[in-house]
Parts: C-alpha cells; structure tokens; sequence
C-alpha cells in the first residue's frame, strides 16, 4: 500500500516537474504583475491600521497608538460628522441616478448601432460616440462653462432670445444633479458601448435568419434574441456596478461643484480630499476609506448573490 502511494506520488511530482519545464515560460511572464499587485496593492493594505490608530508622522504605521474606544474612535468620529453624512447621501444619490440613466444608456445606444444598415454610418457614429471618454472632466467642465453658464453660455442666451427664462443648470442644485448625471452618460457612453458590441458578434447569425422566416420583424428579434444574448454581459456589468455603489470618482464632482451646489456636490471622495490632504486628518479619512471599501464589498456579493438565485451565472 505504501508502495502505491509513494510511486502515485513520484508519478505526480514527475508531472509536474513536466509541466513547468514545458510552460516555464508563462510562469516568468507572470513575475512582474504579481510583483505589481505585491508591492502596490497588497504591502500598501499594511496601511489600513491607520484608520484604527492616531496618526503621528514621525512614526510607523505599528508604533502609531491605539486611538479610543478600541480603536473605533475615528469610525464614530466620522459618523457623528454632519459633513460626511451629507456626503454620504450625495454618493449614494448621484450613484443610483447614474445606474438608473447611465447603465441602459450603452445597451440603447449598442442597440441602435448593430440595427444600422450602413457600416461607414456605424463605425463614424461610433467613433463620434466614444471620443468624449478621451476627455478630461476639467475640458468638460470648461465646455459645460460656455454652453451652460447662466449669463454667457450659448444655451441660456438662445432661450433668452426666444422669450424664456435662464436655466441654472450649473448654481441650482436640483438642476446640477440632472447636468452631472447627463454629462456622464455623454462622457462614457460610447466607451460602454464597445462591451455590448462585442458581446453582440457571439449570437448566433441563424437565430436572425430563422426568425425572419418565421416573420418576426426587428423588434421582435431584438426582444427575443438580442437581449437575451446580452444578458449574461448584462448582468455582470450591473453587478459590477452595484458594487461600486459607495464608491466615487473624484475629479468629476470637483470639476463640476461649486459653492452654490456644494450641499449635492460633496460626495465621499471630495471629503476625503478635504479633511483628508487638505486638513490633514488621515486617520479620520482612511477610516471613511475603509468604511467605504467595505460597504463595496458587500454590494458586490450581495449582488452576485442575488443574480445567481435567479439562474444567472454571476461573476464568479
């Protein structure tokens, strides 16, 4: 018995010993984005200490004492402050609104372009649809300046002159939420758009064909085959995006914010930015960053979750 065993287990080793001397090669090829994820992704985690200890810079992240309340207090710090709540109600609010605007935007738009008859029209509204995702939120915001300033953007003055009122869209808050969410659905519209194009090239072309002879018009193949040959991407990219659901860019809603709309402008990202580097409370702010990163999380598998018992695959 022993015998088997020993000879089962040479026979594995000696497989193995195979195997890497046959792919050794790939295995190199992996050194470098391991070490990348090691060095900036892992070792910096070291760091999430902070959130639990009060900050000194003059020490290292395990000679930092341990702050108050068994080292909760920077977490009731920030929840007792009245600025992060509101920040907090800002990301959330601005994240739902782009998931309800933005995330059917792209299946739309990938829609329309795979019903286009004219390949040279495709490809140029394509083209033309993507470019903004190239653009940085400050040349946006500069171009959202002259369109939408009250006084002097092109918009505001061609109501003017047609009898109508001024729109605030950048100094009213309910006003600037709308211009925030639409100007990301312009800004990344196209870019999401190629996920759902190529997902489209994997349906099957005689699903189409079988349906035109049964005398289903495009919608009825759109409704009965499209979608349900994008679901699967579907799914995963909503998952994806539930779980960034606390999260929050931070250029954008800088760029855009101003004093006047600072009370919707102020998201989580802004406050770090903040108290964080600005009033340098950093262990109040990687509490909030912590805090986050978790929230996140949870979204995430409890999204996945949620998919899998309604038969989808998920993403893992």
């Amino acid at each position: 018995m022993k015998t088997a065993v020993l000879k089962s287990s040479l026979r594995n080793r000696k497989r193995i010993i195979n195997y890497l001397k046959k792919h050794w090669t790939l295995y190199l090829l992996l050194i470098l984005p391991i070490a990348f994820f090691v060095v900036f992704r892992y070792i910096p985690m070291t760091y999430i200490l902070i959130a639990f200890k009060k900050y000194s810079i003059i020490k290292s992240v395990w000679e930092m004492p341990w702050a108050d309340n068994h080292g909760f207090e920077y977490f009731i710090k920030a929840f007792s402050n009245r600025d992060f709540l509101y920040a907090l109600r800002n990301t959330v609010m601005l994240n739902l609104l782009d998931l309800l605007v933005g995330f059917p935007a792209p299946i739309i738009l990938a829609l329309l372009l795979n019903e286009l008859p004219f390949k040279r029209f495709k490809r140029i509204t394509q083209t033309v649809a993507y470019m903004p995702h190239f653009l940085s939120w400050i040349i946006i915001y500069g171009m959202a300046l002259h369109l939408l300033a009250p006084t002097s953007g092109l918009i505001n003055i061609v109501l003017n002159r047609l009898g109508f009122d001024s729109v605030p869209f950048l100094n009213s808050p309910t006003h600037w939420v709308w211009t925030y969410v639409l100007l990301g659905v312009w800004q990344s519209v196209g870019w999401n758009t190629i996920i759902y194009l190529a997902a489209l090239t994997s349906i099957d072309p005689q699903l189409y064909e079988a349906a035109a002879v049964d005398g289903a018009g495009r919608f009825r193949m759109i409704w009965h085959i499209t979608l349900p040959g994008l679901r699967p991407t579907i799914v995963t990219l909503l998952i994806l995006n539930l779980g960034r659901i606390l999260s929050s860019e931070f250029d954008r809603p800088y760029a855009l914010g101003n004093p006047l709309v600072k009370s919707v402008s102020n998201v989580i990202a802004t406050f770090v930015y903040t108290n964080g580097i600005r009033g340098l409370q950093f262990s109040l702010t990687t509490a909030v960053g912590l805090f986050q990163s978790v929230v996140c999380v949870i979204f995430l598998f409890a999204a996945d979750s949620l998919a899998k018992r309604f038969g989808e695959r998920g993403i893992w």
